[in-house]
């Protein structure tokens, strides 16, 4: 059976909450054990640096997430698991991408052209106003990051379908044009059945939208995270349909259907809201609470971290160095002689 490499990349600009955990962290995880899969997952702290201009929140963030993978029970015995600017033939490679890349191909990128249009919109007469390189060019860094590593699967969501077909465009025009089958052109896998948490406002969970809940907490903190969830004021006593409340959403995420179906007959049968909120405090603790001592000693520890990215770097660039060596030999670059 062919073994399918798939890899995944976390952006160093925030601390992990919720939904971050139901929508990307377990889910990678669980794919990570199965049978056939080689999985490559990495801290894209080059990434990060593009939008955040915090040096301390990078530095927060790459920690936070760090633990947070590994708190959640991430196996870096099955997992390469290292940190972006730890590999620098990552950079090498990006250069050379870049030599290559169409500028009209940069010129489509949804976030340049989401920028472009924001300053049309507001009258800017320079249409690049404030847009930096590092926007404009980042679609050619995660095309190193995708084909550095031979990856065949690409786990995204919709919006960056986009970023995986330039990858693929940059990887075949390479090919060509050195005559040299060196990059598998990748593909993005969408999971159709991905979940997408809801806040405490019934939008989308998002720091942008300050409606998130923390993925750490002790339970009394929990449970002051979960009252704060959006309800209407039925009494108890009185019936409630799951969608009057973003609460039952949750809670579906981290019970089985047959707990689901019997928390929903509850809310009929008139369960009351503060309730109900304590029986999901209870049901993500129950999932969480596992893992949250390992999660603050990594943060209290953090060279414990570092030693495990530093030994996943050592083995990502014992692969990195051959690839790119070829890749320049490939374009004229070698030892003379």
């Amino acid at each position: 059976m062919m073994t399918k490499r798939v890899l995944t990349g976390v952006t160093t600009t925030g601390i992990p909450h919720l939904g971050n955990y139901v929508g990307a962290i377990r889910p990678a995880i669980r794919a990570a054990q199965e049978d056939g899969v080689e999985s490559y997952l990495f801290l894209a702290n080059y990434h990060g640096i593009i939008k955040c201009h915090d040096p301390a929140m990078i530095h927060e963030s790459t920690q936070a997430v760090a633990a947070t993978w590994l708190a959640c029970g991430l196996d870096t015995e099955r997992t390469t698991f290292y940190r972006q600017s730890d590999i620098p033939e990552i950079l090498e490679l990006n250069w050379i991408l870049t030599c290559i890349t169409a500028k009209g191909l940069m010129n489509r990128a949804h976030a340049y052209k989401a920028a472009v249009q924001a300053n049309l919109e507001n009258g800017q007469e320079d249409q690049d106003f404030q847009v930096e390189m590092g926007l404009y060019s980042y679609p050619i860094l995660m095309t190193a990051d995708i084909l550095m590593f031979k990856a065949h699967s690409i786990p995204v969501g919709r919006d960056q379908i986009q970023h995986v077909e330039m990858a693929r465009d940059i990887a075949q025009r390479f090919n060509s044009r050195f005559g040299k089958e060196l990059f598998v052109l990748p593909e993005a896998a969408i999971d159709e059945n991905v979940e997408l948490l809801v806040g405490l406002d019934g939008r989308k969970m998002s720091k942008s939208y300050g409606n998130t809940i923390p993925l750490f907490q002790t339970p009394k903190q929990r449970q002051k995270s979960v009252n704060k969830i959006l309800t209407n004021l039925k009494e108890p006593g009185e019936p409630k349909f799951k969608e009057e409340s973003p609460l039952f959403e949750i809670y579906q995420a981290f019970a089985t259907e047959q707990e689901t179906a019997d928390f929903e007959r509850a809310l009929n049968d008139g369960l009351a809201w503060g309730e109900a909120k304590k029986i999901l405090s209870e049901k993500i603790g129950a999932e969480l609470d596992g893992f949250t001592e390992k999660y603050h000693d990594l943060i209290a520890h953090p060279e414990k971290i570092e030693e495990i990215l530093q030994a996943g770097a050592a083995k990502a660039r014992v692969e990195a160095r051959e690839l790119l060596a070829q890749v320049k030999d490939a374009v004229g670059i070698r030892t003379l002689g």
